[in-house]
């Protein structure tokens, strides 16, 4: 945890330094002006820590105030490190243009007028993104199966993800979902992990809320990392006392023909499990819906399960952040038919981390509608 903390403020460091480089054209000269945004910029960069310090201190109310601006901040400072870096990346090919074509003509991309360009657009798109990461959609999407029973045609399921319930997400973003989850009318709630972000006696009431939805086959939900950062003991807690009957590494037929199979997010500090011998063998009787925090697929344990819900990626939350995550997780928004013929689902997630912003990656509910059909 240390090194990863280490790395993580590291990065956020020289992605300030970035930005001020950028801006340094419309303060060249002013001392007072430079000294204060170096010192704004070394607050910022600490803010994160800070918050989680007041937060394990039993300050809630000091850590939302600090961690409102800091990670409003961040999302801010992420948009224009991404623009800089753009047109820095452009600068250095131009120059190596320019060492092999002397001739062409200069390009002029740095400046107070293109700083001044920067911030404004970083403006513009954080408005955006935060009225974006406010507007949760429903996606529904429908499947047809020939392992789904007749009896029970027309299966309606709806996933949550990555809520992020905490200093940043309370009761006022809770209780609109759970109006939204309940005029869905599911027969099932799942939840792929990181429902949770913070201490316990943050989330007061809460549980309350998540007790009015009570779906005919119930609700479930897996743990994802953040369940872990915040304390496995009082995860569990929480999400038992909301109602979830928690999948760790095991399996429940629910109904005829309808089996839920659910393992723990691989950042947890446990003895290792093999998921192929949890999901078992496949039945062609038997519809299987595999919840798993992060959208990686083993080939073998793709052959044993119809369906794989996850979540975790966010699909990067906010541009052009998508590309990095989507080297590590290529499938990371939608549906995906694997090789094997089974389908993974892959929600963008309904809340946020960190920055209360998204940008060209909406918050979603995600609502299946589940058919049968003849093989």
């Amino acid at each position: 945890m240390h090194l990863f903390i280490t790395i993580a403020i590291s990065i956020y460091t020289a992605m300030h330094c970035l930005v001020f480089r950028g801006v340094y054209p419309l303060f060249a000269g002013n001392r007072f002006m430079i000294a204060v945004i170096v010192s704004w910029m070394i607050v910022m960069i600490a803010a994160p820590v800070v918050v989680h310090v007041l937060e394990s201190s039993g300050s809630p109310h000091a850590a939302k105030f600090v961690a409102i601006i800091g990670y409003v901040w961040m999302g801010l400072v992420f948009l224009a490190f991404s623009m800089f870096f753009f047109l820095g990346t452009i600068k250095l090919f131009y120059r190596f243009l320019l060492s092999t074509v002397p001739h062409l003509p200069n390009l002029q991309i740095q400046g107070g007028l293109t700083a001044i360009l920067v911030l404004a657009i970083t403006l513009i798109a954080g408005l955006y993104g935060y009225r974006e990461a406010k507007n949760i959609s429903i996606v529904t999407v429908p499947l047809a199966t020939h392992n789904l029973s007749p009896q029970i045609n027309g299966l309606r399921i709806v996933q949550v993800s990555d809520i992020h319930l905490g200093l940043m997400n309370g009761k006022e973003f809770l209780a609109p979902l759970v109006k939204q989850i309940n005029e869905l009318k599911p027969d099932l709630l799942l939840a792929t992990g990181d429902v949770l972000d913070a201490q316990l006696n943050h989330l007061n009431g809460l549980s309350s809320l998540w007790q009015q939805i009570t779906p005919p086959l119930g609700k479930f939900a897996v743990l994802g990392n953040h369940e872990v950062y915040v304390g496995l003991g009082q995860s569990l807690d929480f999400l038992q006392k909301s109602g979830f009957t928690m999948l760790r590494n095991s399996d429940i037929t629910i109904a005829e023909g309808i089996r839920l199979v659910g393992v723990d997010d691989d950042s947890l500090l446990a003895p290792t499990f093999d998921e192929k011998n949890i999901l078992g063998e496949k039945n062609s009787q038997t519809f299987t819906i595999f919840l798993k925090h992060r959208p990686s697929v083993d080939k073998e344990s793709a052959k044993r399960f119809d369906l794989q819900l996850s979540g975790h990626t966010h699909r990067g939350q906010i541009f052009p952040f998508n590309f990095l995550t989507g080297i590590k997780y290529p499938m990371q928004d939608g549906l995906y038919t694997l090789p094997s013929g089974a389908w993974l689902y892959t929600s963008r997630g309904t809340g946020t981390w960190g920055p209360p912003m998204r940008i060209l990656s909406p918050p979603e509910i995600t609502l299946f509608t589940i058919t049968h059909s003849k093989q």
